[in-house]
């Protein structure tokens, strides 16, 4: 569906060039983690601010490739404001949706992933799925510090 592909094309690219939540949090109180994609370069910082069990507010930083910048970018939106057990679920289901199936069916994500459904066709170039969650596991790394 070409209709579809351009809608979501440009999604990717809208959060490339305009991206939301890029800056740094003051350290302490946010926890800082670093992740690094040596197969491509690609760089990603994460800031977040914990407090009862919500991410208060997550920036990331760093560079690289459109979809690891754009990734960030609407990952970093969907998860302020979240509990912790809401993020891990949002992770879980952007993980399914770029995994490969066996078959070569694609996993349905059981979580409302907004914007980031954009990313749905990374799974077609199985090279840039590692640009897609770098941030993500980078955002998991930071939690856990």
């Amino acid at each position: 569906m070409p209709g579809l592909e351009d809608l979501y094309r440009e999604i990717v690219l809208d959060h490339y060039r305009n991206p939301r939540n890029r800056g740094e949090l003051p350290c302490p109180p946010a926890r800082r983690a670093e992740g690094f994609n040596p197969l491509c370069g690609d760089e990603v910082v994460v800031y977040t601010d914990l407090a009862d069990g919500m991410v208060r507010d997550v920036r990331f930083g760093g560079q690289g490739c459109s979809i690891s910048q754009s990734t960030a970018s609407m990952m970093s939106v969907a998860v302020k404001g979240r509990s912790l057990e809401e993020v891990e679920k949002l992770e879980r289901s952007f993980k399914a949706m770029m995994s490969i199936v066996t078959d070569g069916g694609e996993v349905a994500p059981p979580a409302d992933l907004g914007d980031l459904e954009a990313l749905r066709g990374v799974v077609k170039f199985p090279v840039r799925i590692k640009c897609a969650t770098l941030c993500w596991n980078t955002l998991t790394e930071s939690l856990r510090s």
